[in-house]
């Protein structure tokens, strides 16, 4: 299906920013310079992309699609992936707390911030492997040729109207400057 497949590519999008955080927070960790920059930017990305609007087509459009067809959104695999979206965020607040304290000069802030950027990312790969593999092929063989179109126009009301005009496209330019400033790490 077009739709899960659209999820699917930010998820490589997605991947692509966690791995360019996890590089940064381990080089906080060891010790190394790093631009608090490329945190914010990171923040950024997950609290936009991949909450604001690759959640938000999950739990505002493709989940409540899924309860239409029997897959209920309380409990089941749903429901554990809604916590799991609840339980990345209380990280993301958590690492952005601390990424100000560090910026404000606190270092001591930095290793705490790290440690919420892996646990972050060590959740979200656990998240989108489900997703990719149980949740979305469950569903693919739940949705009709025009649910998934629906579905499909519904996410390009998410980004046009709910994100903005051209807001959605800046992040993959984004996401490749991440990776391209944290392989010097």
């Amino acid at each position: 299906m077009e739709a899960t497949d659209i999820l699917k590519r930010e998820h490589r999008a997605i991947e692509s920013v966690l791995d360019s955080l996890d590089r940064a927070a381990m080089a906080v960790e060891q010790g190394k310079p790093v631009s608090p920059l490329i945190f914010a930017d990171g923040l950024d990305f997950i609290r936009n992309f991949a909450d604001r609007c690759h959640h938000g087509k999950e739990e505002g459009r493709l989940f409540p699609l899924f309860a239409e067809h029997g897959l209920p959104v309380e409990g089941g695999p749903v429901g554990v992936m809604l916590a799991e979206h609840e339980q990345g965020r209380a990280y993301v607040r958590e690492a952005a707390s601390r990424l100000e304290q560090w910026r404000n000069g606190d270092p001591a802030s930095g290793s705490p911030m790290a440690n919420a950027v892996r646990s972050y990312t060590e959740l979200l790969r656990q998240h989108i492997f489900k997703e990719d593999n149980i949740l979305y092929p469950m569903g693919d063989n739940m949705m009709s040729p025009d649910d998934d179109r629906r579905l499909v126009a519904e996410f390009d009301e998410v980004e046009e109207k709910e994100m903005g005009p051209g807001v959605h496209g800046r992040y993959p330019a984004m996401s490749e400057r991440l990776e391209e400033e944290t392989s010097k790490l």
